[in-house]
């Protein structure tokens, strides 16, 4: 996978994009992710990417000459996303998408926001990570990479982690525990310690149906509801898991099968 990144700021995403998994990812070839610096292509001796808006107002406006120049000579991958507050919201489905094929590109915003000849004539759609207002699109441009890259086969270490996480089939994910099975009284579920497989899996659905429910009954909605196979589910191994045992916190172990 090939991504390009155009931005006035380069070593705000050089860090980021060259640490952890995507890091070593990087390293090794399995995804390409290269970062244009749009100072790179002005013809001022400032380097300026910037001007005052026409008709007055406060604030500066990226220019369309670099940011033209800079895609015209780069010949990015397509689509080019504006990261902008106005565009598509960029969730899971969005991700998975963006995953399965071979590159896309970003352009991250600044300032008061881009010259509209940009978003009209250059770029091919654009996306949001939320409804507020960032310095730039730096932070976005990250969020969107990160999301992408950790679907693409051999970025992550375990390739079914991707597939129990939160989002997955429209739910957040179930909970998890590691050693110690007891900490500080606090003891970790007896269904996860039995080692039948079978068992923790039915538990662990049924706790992302109930964590859903109690906590996005929005992402059950847009499922179109619950099946009548989960409200089953639900009912015999749904209910919220708040195991150990203290003064303050009497034991609530679920002793369902």
């Amino acid at each position: 996978m090939e991504i390009h990144i155009f931005t006035a700021l380069p070593h705000i995403l050089e860090a980021p994009l060259s640490a952890s998994l995507l890091g070593r990812a990087r390293q090794r070839g399995v995804v390409d992710v290269r970062i244009h610096d749009l100072r790179h292509h002005t013809t001022d001796r400032h380097r300026s990417v910037d001007d005052t808006p026409f008709g007055g107002g406060a604030g500066m406006v990226l220019s369309p000459e670099p940011v033209f120049r800079a895609v015209e000579a780069v010949q990015p991958p397509r689509p080019l996303f504006l990261l902008d507050p106005g565009g598509r919201r960029f969730d899971q489905s969005v991700a998975e998408k963006l995953a399965a094929g071979p590159g896309f590109s970003l352009l991250c915003g600044r300032y008061e926001g881009v010259d509209e000849r940009v978003r009209r004539h250059l770029v091919d759609a654009e996306l949001s990570i939320g409804d507020f207002v960032l310095a730039g699109g730096e932070a976005a441009a990250f969020v969107v990479v990160e999301a992408v890259t950790r679907l693409v086969p051999g970025v992550m270490g375990n390739e079914l982690s991707a597939g129990e996480e939160s989002f997955v089939d429209g739910l957040l994910e179930a909970p998890h525990y590691t050693r110690p099975a007891d900490f500080r009284g606090f003891v970790v579920p007896e269904i996860l310690r039995s080692g039948d497989h079978g068992r923790v899996a039915r538990w662990r659905r049924a706790q992302a149906l109930a964590r859903t429910v109690a906590h996005r009954p929005d992402l059950i909605e847009a499922r179109g509801g619950l099946s009548a196979e989960e409200e089953r589910l639900l009912e015999e191994l749904g209910r919220p898991e708040y195991p150990g045992t203290s003064p303050e916190h009497p034991s609530q172990e679920s002793s369902a099968p």
